[in-house]
């Protein structure tokens, strides 16, 4: 009788030490920027067994960590049975390369950027999201693609047949030169997919439709609160970049107006530069909104830290000067006492749960004011045959009062001013004096 063993398949998680370094200037404190960073190790797979700190003024340019620091540090790796070291800074090629020498093979050496990036490879789902990643790792790559043929250059040293002949070189000059010819490929993909996104947003436009954006640090609650307004079935699980890809539904407002609220990719602090460039046509969709809802998480200590990080990332793909109202999610985590406390020092934004629905009414009619700030206030007469302007009034606007004579409809609404130039022909001269009175008294679109 044959006797056979099965080998489990299952993937083994990797043992990691986290390392930290305060320079007494960073934003975050130490200890709270390693938790996120443990949260990603988590995210990525990993199982945390140690975490290593050290003050210095500045890191050092050869190991970024004191030498003696990398004397305790190869320790803990050696002690702990250790696979990767993961520094919750980015750390140069050299450096990089310097502290792979001197823990010794098989260490890893990755940092925050390098987390980040293989987290958004897992997660990526879609053809962009795929492109942008795979853009971003390269970009990565391409400095640290060396010492893969030193044995090779070792071989030249000796002379004789062969050594003339530089391979060692010419290999790396033709690996950079095949990631250089993928970047430049990747790029003009992405370039047609940004044009094709264009297009749609053109499109999107020309439907009159109001647009929200959800941005907000990562795992805020972005995608429940686009689920729990919408009745959609996006992807919303308690893990860091749970979701990447943007994702637009269509919402009717108290009142009957369309509008459309797409969910973005999360934010964090220390957001790598390739990233935020390679998604920078994803991140239009902050840019182009009529209105962004910052999400935050409530219950978390950062929250303001975070809201610093959503807005420098705001700034970076130039949309720190669109209309914003920031939403604090997860008040069911919170004591009522600490929201009271909460609603009272920030009296422009909302509070709700997206898991319960507390709060979501309320949010529901600000929406529904703020998508009308910009709207005109306007009385009329529209004929029976002016059918397609009654049907965009009632898809993009609010209608106010409304009854049927024998030949109009009587409508008092709000409307975007491209509806308004076409309902204006049929605009009442009593409705016109009060629409003006009006008008002056109603503030202005504001950000909070």
């Amino acid at each position: 009788m044959s006797r056979f063993q099965l080998i489990s398949t299952e993937r083994v998680a990797e043992r990691a030490v986290l390392m930290g370094v305060d320079t007494r200037d960073g934003l975050w404190p130490t200890e709270r920027s390693l938790d996120e960073l443990e949260r990603l190790a988590d995210t990525a797979g990993a199982v945390v067994v140690a975490r290593l700190t050290q003050r210095l003024d500045r890191p050092s340019p050869k190991t970024y960590i004191g030498s003696g620091k990398v004397e305790e540090l190869r320790g803990f790796v050696q002690r702990l049975d250790a696979d990767v070291v993961i520094f919750d800074d980015d750390l140069s090629p050299s450096q990089q390369s310097n502290l792979e020498r001197a823990l010794g093979e098989p260490i890893k050496i990755i940092d925050r950027t390098a987390l980040i990036l293989d987290i958004f490879g897992l997660h990526a789902r879609t053809r962009e999201g795929r492109l942008q990643v795979q853009l971003a790792q390269l970009q990565y790559l391409l400095p640290r693609l060396r010492g893969m043929w030193t044995h090779l250059a070792k071989e030249q040293t000796r002379g004789g047949i062969g050594s003339r002949f530089g391979q060692g070189e010419s290999q790396l000059e033709v690996d950079r030169r095949m990631i250089r010819n993928r970047i430049a490929s990747l790029r003009k993909e992405l370039a047609m997919v940004e044009r094709r996104r264009a297009v749609q947003s053109k499109s999107r436009t020309g439907s009159l439709a109001f647009r929200i954006a959800l941005a907000g640090y990562t795992n805020a609650g972005k995608s429940s609160l686009l689920n729990r307004l919408t009745g959609s079935d996006v992807l919303a699980q308690d893990k860091l970049f749970a979701t990447l890809d943007p994702t637009t539904r269509s919402y009717e407002l108290p009142g009957g107006r369309a509008i459309t609220i797409t969910d973005t990719v999360g934010f964090i602090q220390k957001l790598p530069h390739g990233l935020v460039e390679a998604f920078k046509s994803t991140l239009s969709e902050v840019r182009d909104a009529d209105l962004i809802l910052k999400v935050v998480d409530v219950s978390d200590e950062d929250r303001d830290r975070q809201i610093e990080s959503v807005d420098r990332v705001l700034c970076d793909v130039h949309a720190e000067s669109q209309r914003a109202l920031t939403v604090y999610n997860k008040i069911d985590l919170l004591d009522p006492s600490e929201v009271e406390r909460l609603k009272r020092r920030h009296p422009d934004a909302l509070f709700f749960s997206a898991r319960t629905g507390e709060g979501i009414e309320e949010l529901r009619q600000r929406i529904a004011r703020e998508a009308a700030l910009t709207d005109e206030l306007m009385s009329c007469e529209i004929p029976y045959g002016e059918g397609a302007l009654m049907v965009a009034i009632r898809q993009q606007g609010t209608i106010l009062s409304e009854s049927f004579e024998s030949d109009h409809v009587c409508m008092v609404c709000r409307v975007p001013a491209h509806i308004a130039a076409l309902v204006r022909p049929f605009q009442t001269e009593q409705g016109r004096a009060v629409t003006e009175r009006q008008q002056q008294r109603e503030p202005s679109p504001h950000r909070s």
